[in-house]
């Protein structure tokens, strides 16, 4: 038995009792988990430091090093965050349906733990905690697998976390820690179903395009992001340039961030006129096609096709024009990934056509995508935005990391 495969059966093992455990005690050992959090707190930032200098060092970018610091602002706010989990209603054992069948059968759907989440994730150390958070909250144990870039901080906050599951009487092995970053252990995890019941990847496309390529656990995809912001001819441009400019730069490193702007021809001018200033703060890079270079000028430079299908993470941003709804859906279509879409118009109708147009997790009239977020829907914590179609679609919360059984009572009914 590989080292990974003992780390999987003492999950397994782990996410039974962790099944069957109460929410009374889930919810203690959530409160463990920020207080260890906020007491030990230099101990974590210790760890980070560590591997801030490091990646400093190896020359990794501002937006990336932004994800991967913390701060004693940052813990406190992680440890809120668990402890807002821990007052979410407990999806385990909720009954989503009822039916009594005409031979008496009392059918039950109810909702169940998942068993055993990995989660494959990158240089962000507060997914940590996060992930590990509502897994447990939801009844199945975790395997984390996070990144070199943030080795030492998950190291810390898993041994953290895994002490206070320990003091609230659940076994420690409901939160794991992958100890290596090489690939070979991420391939390994990708194939370890006997243990694994689903596969979690959180990153950028790369990572979330290669779990899903090669993974023989079933995955749920998230995260990438490649958001779109279409101006109308009728918007508010003042608005528009409001919106662009928080969907793109309040945190450029973030799926929800927009990484397009599509603008209607007959506003193009007037449009930039209100937004260059705003994105002129940030010193946003634009990457802009032959109509829109001709309004831009020296500001931008010439989009090449792979821009369209880029997931920055950066000041960066590429800019279409576009001759009205019906053209703006057609290069979403060709170019989205189905993440979060936007429409700034004042015309209702325009409005409609885009919001019944687009295939994405979340569609938006006059309101930025970086409200794509679990807390902001009302969701509590989330574990990812998903962008698939299957089993969850857009922030996933508790419920949709749950599964159902059917409960069947019966008085001796045979078929």
């Amino acid at each position: 038995m590989t080292e990974l495969e003992r780390q999987g059966a003492q999950a397994k093992a782990a996410a039974r009792v962790l099944a069957v455990t109460g929410t009374e005690q889930k919810n203690r050992a959530l409160e463990a988990i920020a207080s260890i959090l906020e007491e030990r707190a230099e101990e974590w930032l210790a760890a980070n430091r560590e591997d801030t200098d490091a990646a400093k060092a190896a020359g990794i970018s501002p937006a990336l090093l932004d994800r991967l610091t913390l701060t004693p602002a940052r813990i406190a706010g992680i440890a809120a965050a668990v402890r807002e989990a821990a007052v979410l209603p407990d999806p385990v054992g909720q009954v989503t349906k009822e039916t009594v069948r005409p031979n008496g059968l009392s059918i039950r759907q109810v909702r169940v733990p998942m068993g055993v989440i990995a989660i494959i994730f990158e240089a962000r150390p507060n997914v940590t905690v996060d992930a590990a958070v509502l897994c447990l909250k939801a009844g199945s144990a975790c395997i984390l697998r996070g990144g070199k870039e943030a080795i030492r901080s998950n190291r810390k906050a898993v041994e953290l976390m895994r002490e206070a599951v320990a003091s609230a009487g659940l076994p420690e092995d409901c939160v794991s820690l992958v100890q290596s970053t090489d690939r070979e252990t991420a391939r390994e995890l990708m194939h370890l179903e006997k243990y694994v019941d689903v596969l979690i990847p959180r990153g950028g496309p790369g990572l979330i395009r290669s779990v899903a390529r090669e993974s023989s656990v079933p995955v749920i995809r998230t995260g990438e992001g490649v958001c779109h912001v279409y101006v109308d001819k009728a918007a508010d441009l003042a608005m528009a340039a409001k919106i662009l400019f928080n969907a793109k730069c309040s945190r450029p490193s973030v799926c929800n961030a927009a990484e397009c702007v599509l603008v209607h021809r007959a506003v193009a001018k007037a449009f930039w006129e209100q937004a260059l200033p705003l994105l002129d703060e940030k010193n946003v890079a634009l990457r802009a096609d032959e109509e829109a270079l001709a309004v831009l000028g020296e500001r931008a430079s010439a989009a090449e096709e792979a821009d369209w299908d880029t997931e920055y993470g950066d000041y960066v941003l590429a800019v279409k024009t576009v001759s009205g709804v019906e053209e703006a859906l057609d290069f979403i279509a060709l170019h989205g990934t189905g993440h979060s879409e936007c429409i700034v118009t004042e015309d209702p109708a325009a409005a409609q056509t885009f919001l019944n147009g687009v295939d994405a997790a979340a569609v938006y009239w006059n309101a930025s995508t970086r409200f794509t977020d679990g807390g902001e829907f009302g969701l509590g914590a989330e574990i990812g935005i998903s962008t698939q179609k299957l089993h969850a679609r857009g922030p996933m919360g508790l419920e949709e990391i749950t599964s159902w059984k059917y409960v069947v009572r019966g008085s001796g009914q045979v078929r």
